[in-house]
């Protein structure tokens, strides 16, 4: 493709101020849009596993265009749960449940919480152009930081030149938590989220915090009133 891939874009400076927020908010539709119907316009549900910034290339129009089809699945829209015996993916973009059937069972939501990573890494940039610090000068987990921020009401707005582009700003993050939750069950469809890029964001709701029992330090931990074990069951690499 005539404009590389995503990864590409989201990950230079230049290429990124050029683009827009607009544009960006363009392409992250149209990759929603994609994966939709991925999940729900052909005869057969085709499970992806392997969407991040890498594998969407964009044309001359920069239209995303999904690739990489190797690690996908195919099962029936009646199938809600997919069998697997090996986890699949990049790390980084893979569901909890691919690694450990403690946090739910693998199905097409293990794409919509890929495709909520990638929508975390179009807002940060690889954390490039925002000022993240940490008190222990750790490394910060990017989404955990931008939720925070989120949710004290101070998203800083100088990370972009408009007041309009703030709104997209903070209505793709808003989203792309939203999918990033730990439990399949809390995260929308592709077909909501399709719905929930395309609104104005004046209605969008802060999600549950996903990352209030992510601490290694814990044992144990309540998510959404659920309770898992810090032990996870890793999947047998033998497929």
């Amino acid at each position: 493709m005539p404009n590389d891939c995503l990864e590409k874009v989201i990950s230079s400076d230049h290429k990124k101020t050029s683009l827009g927020w607009e544009k960006l908010q363009d392409i992250a539709l149209g990759i929603a849009k994609g994966i939709d119907y991925l999940h729900q316009g052909c005869d057969q549900r085709i499970l992806h596993f392997d969407i991040k910034p890498h594998n969407i290339l964009l044309d001359k129009n920069f239209i995303p265009k999904i690739s990489d089809f190797g690690l996908a699945k195919l099962c029936s829209k009646e199938q809600s749960i997919v069998s697997m015996t090996a986890a699949r993916g990049t790390v980084g973009y893979i569901a909890p449940e691919v690694f450990s059937r403690n946090f739910g069972n693998v199905s097409h939501k293990s794409d919509v919480y890929s495709f909520g990573m990638l929508l975390l890494e179009m807002v940060g940039g690889r954390k490039k152009n925002i000022d993240v610090r940490t008190e222990e000068n750790s490394e910060v987990y990017f989404p955990e930081w931008i939720y925070n921020r989120l949710n004290r009401e101070e998203v800083n707005n100088n990370e972009v030149e408009e007041g309009g582009d703030a709104k997209i700003v903070k209505k793709l993050t808003i989203v792309g938590l939203w999918c990033i939750q730990w439990y399949p069950g809390d995260r929308p469809s592709m077909k909501a989220v399709v719905q929930m890029l395309e609104g104005d964001g004046k209605t969008l709701a802060m999600p549950p915090n996903p990352f209030s029992t992510t601490s290694q330090s814990i044992t144990r931990g309540n998510m959404g009133g659920r309770h898992f074990s810090s032990v996870l069951e890793i999947i047998s690499e033998t497929d």
